[in-house]
């Protein structure tokens, strides 16, 4: 059983930056699993930026759909770092092009495909022999959302990161570049 670890954090926290050297740091060659689709300049801009920080020898999966298909694909030995969980959560939802006249019940099943999908990666993950590194935001500790979408989105990611998180080895809180282990 493959070892699972959630990294935490804010918005520029230094959790992606954290994860990268934890998947380094195992020794076994490093699949990045990519989520963010470079749509504008900005996003390819952050795309690029992502790419020049990490080693070229690792290899990279775009995937902004199928976590736990790209993560079931990857070498068993190979340690595969996801980034990030906030993104494949957001993907999920423009995709599905809700807006604000949908019932709530089309957003909750949005909310609970969210919510299957982390369970879906978090088993792929535990499956493997090798580790595997899930990025992630931390986005509830802010003000309450007012729009139904960001609302929804706060919701499904949160429970998202619940998935994974209870079946991970460790999950860690990246504040400031720190990073402080909260569990394991």
């Amino acid at each position: 059983m493959g070892r699972l670890t959630l990294v935490t954090g804010g918005a520029r926290s230094g959790k992606s930056r954290y994860a990268e050297e934890l998947a380094a740091a195992t020794g076994a060659p490093v699949v990045y699993v990519a989520t963010m689709e470079a749509t504008d300049e900005e996003t390819a801009g952050r795309v690029a930026a992502h790419r020049a920080r990490r080693p070229a020898r690792w290899a990279t999966v775009e995937e902004p759909l199928d976590l736990a298909g790209a993560v079931a694909g990857a070498d068993a030995g190979a340690t595969v770092l996801v980034e990030c969980l906030a993104t494949w959560c957001g993907n999920l939802f423009w995709r599905a092009g809700l807006g604000d006249d949908a019932p709530p019940a089309a957003w909750e099943r949005l909310v609970e495909e969210a919510a299957a999908g982390a369970r879906r990666l978090a088993a792929a993950a535990r499956a493997r022999a090798g580790a595997t590194v899930v990025v992630t935001n931390e986005v509830g500790w802010g003000i309450v959302p007012v729009g139904r979408l960001t609302r929804y989105y706060r919701d499904a990611l949160g429970l998202a990161n619940q998935a994974i998180g209870r079946e991970a080895d460790a999950v860690v809180l990246v504040v400031a570049g720190r990073a402080l282990v909260v569990g394991s």
